[in-house]
């Protein structure tokens, strides 16, 4: 066999094998869970909020302060959860150091206080805060895992919700579903009453 006989064969090999893994690439995709992209990652609702949010590269903050807390267990149970989750950016803009502070084993009552601060019992799409929001005349208070409440309104388009201590944040991702409730994205970090 000639050098261009064998280049042409080897090409058509490279061929069939490149179009059969898009063609199994394709039929793995087909018919597949939908998905939101949150972080650079993909969300997948069969897996729960810590599988999931373990992939966001927007919420590693989040999950090193969940570990910190010893939530992991918990928001990988049954549940089902609301979660509010705070990107890294959200986390950057508390005072310098609180977030080391926060994490230091001694400091883990008042971190599992603020995290459970953004966790709703059950799981709220975006739908039912904003028929909560009409029903209540355009605001709506709702209690946390935490004990204390955040208060719903639209903004606009925009969900807000503000804490017990006068902080506002703007839902940026809505629904990202999970096999044990749900997600919404936030821009700000939330803080129960004091």
């Amino acid at each position: 066999m000639n050098f261009q006989k064998i280049t042409s064969i080897a090409a058509l090999a490279l061929a069939m094998v490149v179009g059969s893994n898009a063609f199994a690439q394709e039929s793995k995709t087909y018919g597949k869970e939908k998905t939101v992209m949150v972080g650079g990652a993909e969300m997948y609702p069969s897996k729960n909020i810590v599988e999931n949010a373990v992939n966001s590269k927007d919420h590693t903050t989040l999950v090193a302060a969940v570990k910190a807390a010893g939530l992991v267990e918990t928001l990988s149970g049954e549940g089902p959860f609301t979660v509010f989750a705070p990107t890294n950016a959200a986390f950057d803009a508390l005072p310098e150091g609180t977030v080391a502070t926060l994490v230091k084993p001694e400091n883990k009552e008042t971190l599992t206080g603020i995290l459970t601060y953004h966790v709703i019992a059950g799981k709220v799409n975006a739908a039912d805060v904003i028929a909560l929001i009409k029903k209540n005349n355009g605001r709506a208070t709702v209690p946390t895992v935490q004990g204390g409440s955040l208060t719903f309104y639209l903004s606009g388009s925009n969900v807000k919700i503000d804490d017990e201590n006068g902080n506002t944040a703007t839902v940026t991702i809505a629904d990202v579903n999970q096999s044990n409730g749900v997600i919404h994205v936030i821009d700000t970090v939330l803080l129960p009453k004091k």
